[in-house]
């Protein structure tokens, strides 16, 4: 009986371990903060390492609600089966506030970033390398 409670100890324990150390290897997103104003974001120009990241959206006094699209450079940003809709915010922006993406998965390339709700230039570029 002590050998069947003690290799149940050993089967739970060695479990709780493998599973607390794929918690512990999943990738924490970084931060990508982005602010809008009329008519425009702020940065134009953003590179980062590929890796996981969420994207804060401030609205800094447009006057209307914002949004955030990112799109692969070279589709059609005009398609929404284009964008990558993870990177949409999970609300729209009030004025003087922010809000987050989900996490999104940058593969090394070119996106383009814009806001169909301000609008904002459709030029603006993240590098991912």
């Amino acid at each position: 009986m002590k050998q069947v409670i003690t290799l149940a100890v050993l089967v739970f324990v060695s479990a709780f371990s493998v599973n607390a150390q794929d918690k512990m290897t999943k990738e924490v997103p970084k931060t990508i903060a982005l602010e809008q104003t009329p008519g425009e974001f702020t940065q134009k120009n953003l590179t980062v390492l590929t890796g996981t990241y969420v994207f804060e959206v401030s609205n800094n006094g447009v006057g209307h609600d914002v949004g955030f699209v990112l799109v692969k450079k070279g589709k059609d940003i005009s398609k929404p089966e284009n964008h990558i809709q993870t990177a949409y915010v999970t609300k729209v922006v009030k004025t003087g506030k922010k809000q987050i993406s989900k996490p999104t998965k940058l593969e090394q390339g070119e996106y383009v970033y814009f806001c169909p709700m301000n609008p904002t230039a459709t030029d603006n570029t993240l590098t991912v390398r």
